[in-house]
């Protein structure tokens, strides 16, 4: 029998949020596109993150508005519109957890940062909250410290993967790199299979951490990577009211940041990060647990949490290299050397995937949708399941 060969507009290895909703932007656009996973769909980065899609607000925590405030601020109204269903990717069947994300001090934020809420630039991204109003903590009257409401929003990152996948399934598959590889033949990247060849007119590598290895897979050194490295926190307790916000202390990153999870069987989750995750990424996993057990009493000490559960999830956010690894403002694509068909892209947060696309969309201007190949090829490699997070995982 002979090697067959397929020949898709698009072919995407990586089935985290980058490359889902690369799959769904593409398909939407008439390209025939198809997505390769080699574990679980979303897993690592995606499914453990905090789920926030916020705007830049987090980063202006120094008094003043950063390149990374502000190409991320209208982020948030991006994936609004594809919550309703009218913007770019369909998110309708996505669980909101919240349709705000907060912002408090533990004792009253300095004259400086309160003005610079208060200011034009911030107007309609910023809003304050008065005493008694507000998530439920912060309603009890030991609470003495200022409060405001951010544009952003939380989603649930489990089911933010299944809609992304469930819109596209037919075109998601497995891939064994045990038995695959990819080839450079001929100036053109190019997916090998036990029964096919798949010949994509651009291939796109979305893989995350993985992008490494699949560059030199295909003999390329760039684009080249960096890890940043987190340790994030998760406490299972017994108090029932949920909390999405960040908490300021003396640097111009987030003391605190809690988001509020629930397990399979209802019991409610915080997961913490802001500067005690990526400070403590050094820390023995006790030590760390004992840093947060510490945080969390001094800033909600009126709070009882009853019986609770500790442990600690290590995370490498996977970006494009950056000069003294600082964080990338915005989404990363880029191009190749060796093979004319190949894109390497990081949207370097959740927030930005609708940057990520745009890109995207833009690099293939070029390239014209083409007839729809026929997937049954592809059928025996079967479908890759969705990770569970780690709040399923790690209790």
């Amino acid at each position: 029998m002979s090697h067959a060969h397929l020949q898709p507009d698009i072919a995407i290895i990586g089935g985290g949020i980058a490359g889902l909703w690369l799959l769904n932007r593409l398909r939407n656009q008439g390209y025939s596109a198809v997505l390769f996973e080699h574990k679980a769909l979303g897993s690592d980065q995606t499914v453990a993150s905090q789920g926030m899609i916020h705007g830049g607000i987090k980063y202006a925590l120094g008094g003043s508005l950063s390149g990374g405030s502000e190409a991320i601020a209208d982020m948030p109204d991006r994936w609004r519109a594809c919550l309703r269903g009218e913007g770019e990717v369909d998110l309708r069947a996505v669980n909101v957890l919240s349709e705000s994300f907060y912002l408090w001090s533990e004792g009253g934020l300095v004259s400086r940062m309160s003005s610079f809420f208060a200011s034009k630039a911030l107007r309609g991204r910023v809003d304050k909250i008065n005493p008694g109003e507000g998530p439920a903590v912060f309603r009890d009257p030991a609470f003495s410290g200022q409060l405001y409401r951010l544009v952003d929003l939380v989603l649930d990152a489990p089911s933010l993967v299944a809609t992304l996948a469930d819109n596209h399934r037919d075109a998601i598959f497995h891939i064994d790199w045990q038995q695959a590889a990819l080839e450079s033949r001929e100036g053109s990247a190019q997916i090998r299979l036990p029964n096919c060849t798949v010949q994509p007119r651009q291939l796109l590598l979305t893989a995350g951490a993985g992008n490494e290895a699949l560059l030199q897979q295909l003999g390329e050194d760039s684009p080249a990577m960096q890890r940043r490295p987190l340790q994030q926190v998760l406490v299972k307790h017994q108090y029932n009211e949920s909390l999405y916000a960040h908490c300021t202390g003396t640097n111009p990153s987030p003391r605190l940041t809690v988001s509020s999870h629930r397990t399979e069987a209802g019991e409610p989750v915080w997961y913490l990060g802001g500067d005690l995750a990526t400070e403590g990424t050094d820390d023995a996993p006790e030590v760390l647990i004992a840093k947060a057990r510490q945080e969390l009493q001094a800033l909600f000490h009126w709070v009882d949490f009853g019986d609770s559960e500790w442990t600690t999830i290590r995370l490498d956010r996977a970006e494009p290299k950056q000069k003294g690894l600082l964080k990338p403002d915005q989404a990363f694509v880029g191009g190749s050397k060796n093979n004319s068909n190949l894109l390497t892209a990081w949207p370097t947060k959740l927030t930005l995937c609708p940057d990520l696309g745009d890109q995207v969309v833009k690099q293939l201007s070029d390239l014209q949708p083409g007839p729809a190949p026929d997937l049954s090829l592809l059928a025996p490699l079967g479908k890759p399941p969705i990770a569970p997070p780690p709040w399923e995982v790690l209790f």
